[in-house]
């Protein structure tokens, strides 16, 4: 271990294994190398239906330490991607691999079964979760998650109508997918019988503002009071949303948002569920997003990180909805089995011992620092935003018409990451999720090679 200083506090964080993050990214050859497209063109023989990062930089990864990624080539890349979203506490530590691999070594399943490791973990999350959110069940995908807390919304109201809002993502099943921006014809024509969306504030693209040009956060609000009366049938069972939204383009909403929301679903009977799965546990600085506004949400899910890369996830419920699990077959095959478990407690327990929660926040003051910095030499940054360890740079063609500049993006993204940082596209919006337990220098240096592939774009595009 090795303590970190920073003007807040001192804070501890992970320092594991034989690499030296200072000598990282360590490119021996162009990437994707020989070796990776070997390999790649081996497995997508068989292997089919690959996210858009994977398609634009067809690397194969050997094994990885902390913040750093190997290739099969031997080169060797700072990660602002943590298996997007899932490493928060980077890769391979030991205390989870270790915490893994002896569950694997004494009880791997026992269906819903008590076990002493999933009794810790439930006394645990109770512990340290906000308000009444004392009720829970585990699975083993944030799709999976989102849908049982959607049934137990159903169950608790007696009402089935949903809202979410535009670009929210929630999950690629039916029900998850009828409240998120996924357009597909596999999934139906139409969306789910009584899926809802609204738009949401966005601060950089608003919808509504005030005279003084500023979000008029109420006008959003008061748009939604009229939809309930209009746009549904009279069945709402409540709101689903991300708290930051991940796919969307890592789009904050204003301070005021979710504790109007909150007070606004309070005054109508409804019930608020906040999807969870990317923006919890540590990721931007609290176990849960939404702590930054002190709002408790009547169900939460929570994932990616909860495991650092063992599926696991969770619905969290208030008190007084905890009952309807039983009304919903909450259980699952793997849900809650020894592992996960394993996973998420000793994953909780680092993130408390080590403070990283504090340590998430600070890097994400360098961090927009440094973006503000790029934002006022770089035209073609409309927008930059962080919170916690969970950031973006919005690309614009033009900073008066906002206009997206999704060609700049992908090439952004390419540069990069041939420059040794492995990190995710989302068109024109950059997003970056590098682990919690970076070093100052480190965070810098991936935005440094940013900051280098912004500028050789532009030039590409005329605008130096």
């Amino acid at each position: 271990m090795k303590k970190i200083e920073s003007e807040a506090a001192t804070f501890r964080t992970l320092d594991w294994g034989k690499t030296d993050t200072s000598k990282f990214p360590n490119m021996v050859t162009p990437a994707p190398g020989p070796q990776s497209k070997t390999w790649h063109d081996r497995c997508t023989k068989y292997f089919k239906g690959l996210s858009g990062q994977v398609k634009l930089f067809p690397v194969t990864f050997e094994s990885g330490e902390a913040c750093v990624l190997r290739d099969v080539d031997g080169n060797e890349y700072i990660d602002f991607s943590s298996g997007i979203y899932v490493t928060t506490l980077g890769h391979c530590h030991p205390k989870i691999s270790e915490a893994i691999a002896k569950a694997a070594h004494t009880l791997m399943n026992a269906h819903d079964f008590t076990t002493p490791v999933k009794t810790e973990l439930m006394e645990k999350l109770a512990d340290i979760l906000p308000g009444d959110l004392n009720g829970f069940q585990l699975y083993d995908s944030g799709t999976t998650a989102v849908e049982a807390g959607m049934r137990v919304m159903r169950a608790a109201t007696g009402k089935n109508e949903m809202i979410s809002c535009f670009n929210d993502y929630h999950g690629k099943t039916y029900g998850a997918v009828s409240l998120g921006h996924i357009r597909s014809n596999v999934y139906g024509r139409v969306r789910a019988p009584g899926a809802h969306m609204v738009p949401r504030p966005d601060a950089y693209r608003p919808m509504w503002t005030k005279p003084d040009g500023t979000i008029d956060t109420d006008a959003y609000l008061t748009f939604y009071e009229a939809y309930l009366d209009k746009g549904t049938v009279g069945d709402v069972a409540g709101f689903v949303l991300e708290p930051i939204q991940g796919w969307g383009g890592s789009v904050m909403p204003p301070d005021d948002f979710f504790p109007k929301l909150r007070k606004f679903c309070d005054q109508r009977g409804l019930l608020l569920m906040i999807d969870e799965v990317l923006t919890s546990w540590g990721r931007t600085g609290k176990f849960l997003c939404m702590e930054h506004w002190d709002v408790v949400p009547d169900i939460v899910t929570i994932g990616k990180g909860f495991g650092n890369g063992f599926p696991v996830t969770c619905v969290a419920v208030r008190e007084p909805f905890k009952e309807s699990f039983e009304a919903i077959s909450a259980s699952s095959s793997y849900g809650g089995n020894p592992m996960a478990c394993a996973a998420a407690l000793i994953s909780t327990k680092i993130i408390e011992e080590e403070k990283l929660n504090e340590w998430a926040t600070h890097l994400g003051q360098v961090a927009l620092k440094r973006m503000n910095e790029m934002k006022a030499v770089h035209p073609i940054i409309g927008d930059v935003r962080a919170k916690g360890c969970l950031m973006g740079i919005e690309l614009v063609k033009d900073r008066a018409t906002k206009e997206p500049f999704d060609k700049a993006g992908a090439e952004i993204y390419q540069k990069a990451f041939a420059k040794g940082l492995a990190w995710i596209p989302a068109g024109h919006i950059l997003r970056m999720s590098p682990p919690i337990v970076m070093d100052e220098k480190t965070i810098l240096k991936g935005l440094d090679i940013i900051d280098e592939s912004i500028g050789e774009v532009e030039k590409a595009h005329g605008y130096t």
